[in-house]
């Protein structure tokens, strides 16, 4: 809760007290003028990052591999994007070290980390059960190879994650 207070009243307040101080020191419309040239540049900013993750990310699939940036910098452009779109100071520095390639790895890379803490913390508290099954039918000589090295055979597997403290997921009916 501490964190959306923080995000959605103390950060806009900080924002709106930054562009007034710099309003007051260099005018109100060289102010407008960068934070427009701030949202035009970190869209375009975000759309060609965006571009190139996707792409890395196509490529990485059609080799059967796991792409190097994967969903988190995925996500970490968009965030970027929309923080350069939002008027202010913080959001704009921040929005353009979430496109900034060589930052964005770092920033992955800790979010990545606090993930799988959570995770793990998840798992061995016991509100959180992973089962992997591999399945079998594959037979030998039907076993589909990857790409570029016949010795790594692809295994067909099924995931199942059970949250215990989770309420129960309400479906609609069929027909309704």
């Amino acid at each position: 809760m501490l964190y959306f207070v923080l995000l959605f009243i103390a950060l806009p307040i900080v924002e709106l007290w930054l562009l007034l101080a710099i309003g007051g020191a260099i005018g109100f419309w060289p102010t407008l003028g960068m934070t427009v040239f701030a949202a035009v540049v970190g869209g375009a900013l975000a759309k060609r990052e965006g571009k190139k993750v996707l792409v890395q990310w196509r490529r990485a699939m059609a080799e059967m591999r796991m792409p190097e940036d994967g969903l988190v910098s995925a996500l970490l452009v968009l965030v970027g994007g929309v923080l350069l779109i939002t008027p202010g100071v913080l959001s704009d520095f921040l929005g353009l070290a979430l496109l900034y390639p060589p930052s964005r790895r770092w920033i992955a890379e800790i979010v990545r980390h606090r993930m799988a803490h959570k995770i793990e913390d998840a798992a061995r508290s016991g509100r959180l059960k992973v089962s992997f099954v591999a399945s079998s039918s594959v037979s030998q000589e039907a076993s589909p190879r990857r790409a570029g090295n016949p010795d790594i055979e692809v295994v067909d597997t099924t995931a199942e994650v059970v949250v215990e403290d989770a309420p129960p997921l309400l479906l609609p009916k069929q027909g309704s």
